[in-house]
C-alpha cells in the first residue's frame, strides 16, 4: 500500500450539502445578460462544455447573516472542453450574476478553484467592480477536500475563501481590498521586472546594460516589499 499522502488544497472546500443547487445554467442566459458579442459566444463555444450552478451559501441554508455586499455566494462548476479557459467567460457570468462567486473549474480528471474579489461599485450599488483572478494550479480531481471554514458572518467566509485563493499572505490588520490591491501591484511590478530582464538580455552596449541592471535591481526590491 502506498504511503504517500492525499494531495489536498485548502481552496478546494467541502460545501454543505443543505446548500447543493446543482441546476445548469444555460449559456444563452448569460450572453443575453452580458450583450455578449460574437467573440465571447466563441469562447464559450469553444472552451465550456456546461455551466453547474452548483451551491447557494446563504443565510437559508447555511445560517450565517448577510452582511453589505455579500448577502450569499455562489459556487459554479464549469466542465470545460480545453484546459485554457478566457478570463472574459468568467468575467461575464460574474457580470451577469448579482453575488460573489467562486468558481470550480473542471478538465481531463483534474480542477481548479478560481475567483474575482468582487464588491459592490460604491457609486452605483448595482454595478460591481471585480479585481483580477486568483487560482489554484490545476489538481488532481481526487485531491481532498477540506472543510468548510469558520465565520461568523457570510462577509467573513467570503474573505476566508478568497484568502485562500490569493497568493500573498494578509499584513497585520490588512483589509481584504488592501491586500487585493497590493497583490494587482505585485503583478505589475513583476511585469515590468520582466520586460526590463528582456531588455537586459538584447542590450550590447555596456553602459546601457548598467542603467537597465540598476533598474531591474530596484524593481526586484519594489517586488520584495510588495511581496513581504
Amino acid at each position: 500500500m502506498s504511503h504517500g499522502a492525499t494531495p489536498h488544497h485548502p481552496a478546494l472546500i467541502t460545501y454543505p450539502k443543505q446548500a447543493a443547487f446543482g441546476r445548469v445554467l444555460p449559456k444563452n442566459k448569460i450572453y443575453a445578460h452580458a450583450a455578449a458579442n460574437t467573440q465571447l459566444k466563441d469562447l464559450f463555444v469553444k472552451q465550456v462544455e456546461q455551466i453547474v450552478w452548483a451551491f447557494k451559501l446563504a443565510p437559508e441554508t447555511i445560517h450565517l447573516p448577510e452582511r453589505p455586499g455579500v448577502p450569499e455566494i455562489q459556487v459554479f462548476s464549469l466542465q470545460l472542453k480545453t484546459p485554457e479557459l478566457h478570463r472574459d467567460v468568467l468575467r461575464s457570468i460574474d457580470e451577469a450574476i448579482a453575488f460573489p462567486i467562486v468558481f470550480e473549474l473542471a478538465f481531463d480528471g483534474r480542477t481548479r478553484v478560481i475567483a474575482a474579489y468582487k464588491r459592490p461599485n460604491e457609486a452605483d450599488a448595482s454595478r460591481w467592480v471585480l479585481s483580477d483572478y486568483f487560482a489554484t494550479d490545476w489538481l488532481p480531481v481526487t485531491c481532498e477536500r477540506t472543510a468548510m471554514p469558520v465565520a461568523l458572518h457570510m462577509g467573513g467566509l467570503y474573505e476566508q475563501l478568497l484568502h485562500r485563493l490569493i497568493p500573498l499572505v494578509a499584513r497585520p490588520q490588512e483589509t481584504l481590498a488592501a491586500l487585493v490591491a497590493r497583490v494587482e501591484r505585485a503583478h505589475a511590478k513583476q511585469r515590468e521586472l520582466e520586460k526590463a530582464m528582456a531588455r537586459l538580455e538584447r542590450e550590447k552596449q555596456f553602459n546601457r546594460k548598467v542603467e537597465i541592471y540598476a533598474t531591474v535591481r530596484q524593481l526586484k526590491s519594489e517586488l520584495e516589499s510588495l511581496s513581504r
